[in-house]
């Protein structure tokens, strides 16, 4: 089992920022991917930014050039800095984190509201 806590999240205006954490209870420096996925309101839940162990993040387009999706493996903690958020980027943000079995593990989830 992983443990996964996300943190970060609240309220900001367009054009601001916020930095997401996700802290592990496993070690996730050979995990197979971590990630952030979102889900809006009536929308269903989709990848806003994945980490794979050895290659480089991969980004939804909307996001690119706005959010940066990090890990420190050393202390298990996964980051998402976005900037310059969006109305559309409203949404509860989840971690996700997928072992090398293919189980996927899930965060509670944390509120981003973008609103002027």
């Amino acid at each position: 089992q992983v443990q996964l806590v996300e943190s970060g999240g609240g309220l900001v205006q367009p054009g601001g920022s916020l930095r997401l954490s996700c802290a592990a209870s496993r070690n996730i420096a050979h995990v197979y991917y971590m990630g952030w996925f979102r889900q809006a309101q009536w929308k269903e839940r989709e990848a806003v930014a994945l980490i794979t162990t050895g290659e480089g993040p991969n980004y939804k387009d909307s996001v690119k050039g706005r959010f940066t999706v990090s890990r420190d493996d050393a202390n298990n903690i996964l980051y998402l800095q976005m900037d310059n958020l969006q109305l559309e980027d409203t949404a509860v943000y989840y971690c996700n984190y997928r072992d090398r079995l293919g189980f996927d593990y899930w965060g509670g989830g944390t509120v981003v509201t973008v609103s002027g």
